[in-house]
């Protein structure tokens, strides 16, 4: 194997390390969607690495069908569902997250199977994915006025070098990159792990933030109960 495969390598174990550890971490803090969206990103990676390795075919197209799921459905829908929980105190029931995680299944087979979309598809992923850099933009902005400044450039470098990898992804090749993308795929891995990874620690500072606002305003309003 040549320098770009090992970094192929390189970059896709690292993406199903950290997608695995943190989709762990999510699902102790009771977020569902986040937690099981990064263990479906871990499912492909891993599968990804097989087919790599082994040239497993079957590998290859799990895969892209949780490819396809992730970018069309799972991260522009589940995982915005997900971080809502420490913007908007959204707190969906078991049944709601089993429903959206059903038709985001079903969207994927259609982005998959359905002969009709395929040229639409593209343009499909990259309007998803810019609706999700929009509200990550919102939730950056939501870290700075939460005095959560370091957070909130680590989720504007998560968008930005997000938004790259989606736009590029079917409209551009990388100049000298070979006809397999490899240097396309090494950026994107690294590019979702940089996501799994700071996504996380920055859920946890607005909600600690959150929670330090709630406290303030408890005592406050005690203060002037009293008084």
């Amino acid at each position: 194997m040549d320098f770009k495969t090992y970094m192929l390598l390189f970059g896709t174990a690292v993406l199903v390390v950290t997608s695995l550890v943190y989709g762990v971490k999510f699902l102790k803090r009771g977020n569902y969607l986040l937690g099981i969206e990064w263990l479906i990103v871990t499912f492909s990676a891993t599968n990804f690495l097989i087919f790599a390795l082994a040239g497993v075919q079957s590998s290859y197209s799990i895969s892209y069908f949780c490819d396809a799921f992730s970018r069309g459905f799972g991260i522009p829908v589940i995982t915005v569902a997900g971080l809502m929980a420490v913007t908007h105190g959204y707190k969906p029931s078991m049944r709601a997250d089993v429903t959206l995680f059903a038709l985001a299944f079903l969207g994927g087979l259609v982005l998959v199977a359905a002969a009709a979309v395929a040229p639409l598809k593209p343009y499909f992923y990259l309007v998803m994915w810019t609706a999700f850099s929009l509200y990550l933009a919102y939730f950056a902005k939501r870290l700075l006025n939460a005095g959560e400044g370091g957070h909130a450039i680590g989720v504007v470098l998560v968008l930005v070098s997000a938004q790259a990898i989606a736009s590029i992804y079917d409209f551009y090749t990388i100049p000298g990159d070979t006809p397999d993308h490899v240097i396309f795929y090494i950026f994107a891995g690294l590019a979702w792990s940089f996501l799994c990874v700071e996504m996380y620690y920055a859920y946890c500072a607005l909600e600690r933030a959150e929670q330090r606002a709630v406290l303030q305003d408890r005592q406050i309003y005690g203060k002037a109960y009293t008084s």
